[in-house]
């Protein structure tokens, strides 16, 4: 039977925090919930070092992209340091290596506050703006990133990074696909009519050319506010796991989730003093944002069997994302169509 990884990584982490401070009482240890793949616990030191250590699952059901998650959460951590700064966790040791004795892991600084959307309703509406703002600078900086290597995730889980970004894409949303037909996942489309439809629009992909920090999970549960009612400030965007090299403008679609980042004035307003440039809604941008709402939505309902979802949740997955998924198919059948018929 195997041994789980999870106190093996704990007594790495302390060993390595006691090298820092040798001498000093164990660390405190709380088991963190809230995220939906890795165990996380959460480590405070007696000198005031708060650090997260972060351990994948041992079992070996998921959807392909999973692979090495942590790979990319390393990564994207480390390269968005340079612009983030405080606001992004800090990279203390990652062994990315699941055959090593103590198992694949990540280690980074904890950042401060509670997630966003833990305190949403709470917010006022001139609070929620200003914080919708910064959060959209915070998202611009992310962005002028560049990965040095090409399209895709790093951890190379679909094969090495791709040259291009519609190669990569074709690849990410065919695996995901896959996955739908291995997990004979509940969707509101065959998957055949699904891959034809997203490969007949791969053209528009052929626009990106940088591939750029993509975060890709920034829904308000993943961003962290500090301060008291009246007075919140940005305390921090946690796992980045999930990240690839690609689009940009594919994080508009989780920092809108279900929604439609078009009516957010403030986070655009914030991303283009971020970014150093607006955001412009051309024909070819709604398009590809569809694509990414594809994509995202496809991989939340078909999560839902690996991770043996049920009861509410989910119930809201079938009630609130497969229609999301519907309409963000149509958009893309409606420009195709555009396009063909001109």
């Amino acid at each position: 039977m195997p041994v789980d990884p999870v106190p093996a990584v704990l007594d790495a982490v302390r060993a390595l925090g006691a090298a820092g401070a040798p001498g000093g009482p164990p660390p405190l240890c709380e088991t963190l919930t809230g995220g939906t793949y890795n165990a996380v616990t959460r480590m405070t030191f007696a000198d005031g070092r708060d650090w997260v250590v972060k351990v994948p699952p041992s079992h070996s059901a998921g959807l392909r992209y999973e692979q090495h998650l942590l790979v990319g959460e390393a990564a994207f951590y480390e390269a968005a340091a340079t612009v983030g700064g405080d606001l992004v966790p800090r990279v203390v040791h990652t062994d990315p290596d699941p055959g090593s004795a103590t198992g694949a892991y990540v280690v980074m600084t904890a950042c401060p506050g509670r997630p966003w959307s833990d305190l949403a309703a709470d917010l006022t509406e001139s609070e929620r703006r200003r914080l919708r703002t910064e959060l959209g600078a915070l998202v611009g900086r992310l962005h002028t990133v560049t990965g040095a290597d090409g399209f895709g995730y790093p951890g190379e889980p679909l094969g090495p990074l791709s040259p291009t970004w519609r190669e990569a894409f074709t690849a990410m949303t065919g695996a995901v696909l896959d996955d739908a037909e291995a997990y004979a996942a509940r969707l509101p489309r065959p998957v055949s009519e699904i891959r034809a439809l997203l490969g007949s629009a791969a053209y528009v992909l052929d626009e990106v050319v940088r591939p750029a920090l993509v975060h890709f999970d920034l829904w308000e549960g993943n961003v962290l506010l500090t301060g008291e009612p009246g007075a919140r400030a940005l305390g921090g965007i946690i796992d980045g796991e999930r990240m690839f090299w690609g689009d940009p403008a594919a994080d508009l679609v989780s920092t809108a989730l279900l929604g439609d980042i078009e009516d957010d004035e403030d986070f655009l307003a914030g991303y283009a003093a971020g970014a150093g440039a607006p955001v412009v809604f051309t024909a070819s941008l709604r398009l590809r944002l569809a694509l990414y709402r594809s994509y995202l939505y496809l991989i939340m309902l078909v999560e839902t069997v690996p991770r043996q979802a049920s009861g509410e949740a989910l119930e809201w997955v079938r009630t609130r994302v497969a229609p999301q998924l519907d309409a963000a198919l149509d958009e893309v059948a409606g420009a195709v169509s555009r396009r063909t018929a001109g």
